[in-house]
């Protein structure tokens, strides 16, 4: 079994890693060994987390990308290249949310949730999934989906409508790629305790919302590391189009 979830030979480009979910994320695979791309539009904080993983005697670099500009996307994905190397794992995790019901979303708070969510995620896969094939290179790309992908709460619809088509998404390109021997995964946390939104655990609805959860708590950042070093190691790789919930079992309830 050992080694069965090495990533130390891998360059893996994680989105969004300038905090909550993506910072753990590129912390944790770089503490395994992985030469890391740490990509966000917070290149200050990115600078931070690189520093701090270097410091701990790992690869790492800092990489500018707004996954709502295309544009940037190639040039990202240029800059890990330089830096690091061919990307052989990515990590698809930039996303956000705009809190309101359906009646009062707008225009532009839908633009900006699908563009980031699954406009933004769909070709920044589509973007490295051509540079693998072009190397014939094996590859793999975990997209970050949500349980409100399958499952839905109010006030975040867009967010919901953007992860379902998330993990459609995965399991399309995974039918199409599964030939160039590139696997596409996702992985669809439940309410996870991240800097975002820590105080409102803390609130009367926060609590409420915990007590929905059978094993009665929220997650912690943590909970994710085994679900996603499965997800980027060969420990999976006869997996593919597969979605890998991690909720404390928020959906059974």
């Amino acid at each position: 079994m050992s080694g069965l979830f090495d990533v130390s030979k891998e360059t893996i480009l994680v989105t969004g890693a300038s905090q909550g979910l993506g910072r753990q994320f590129a912390r944790l695979l770089a503490a395994h060994g992985a030469a890391v791309a740490l990509a966000a539009r917070q290149t200050d904080k990115l600078k931070n987390l690189e520093q701090e993983i270097r410091g701990n005697g790992g690869r790492a670099a800092a990489v500018a990308l707004d996954v709502t500009d295309i544009a940037s996307i190639a040039k990202a994905v240029d800059a890990t290249e330089a830096a690091l190397g061919p990307v052989t794992v990515l990590i698809n995790n930039a996303g956000i949310a705009i809190e309101k019901l359906a009646t009062e979303q707008t225009e532009a708070d839908w633009d900006t949730v699908i563009g980031a969510n699954l406009k933004g995620a769909y070709f920044l896969a589509t973007e490295v999934a051509r540079r693998m094939i072009a190397r014939k290179q094996e590859g793999n790309i975990v997209n970050i989906a949500s349980v409100l992908g399958t499952g839905v709460l109010k006030a975040v619809s867009p967010y919901a409508i953007s992860k379902a088509g998330i993990i459609q998404a995965t399991k399309a390109m995974a039918l199409e790629l599964a030939g160039q021997n590139i696997r596409i995964n996702a992985l669809a946390p439940g309410y996870i305790d991240t800097e975002m939104n820590h105080a409102f655990w803390s609130t009367p609805a926060g609590e409420r919302l915990a007590k929905r959860i059978p094993q009665r708590r929220v997650g912690a950042e943590s909970d994710l590391d085994g679900a996603i070093l499965l997800l980027a190691s060969k420990a999976s790789r006869y997996m593919t189009g597969s979605v890998v919930t991690v909720d404390g079992g928020f959906l059974l309830n």
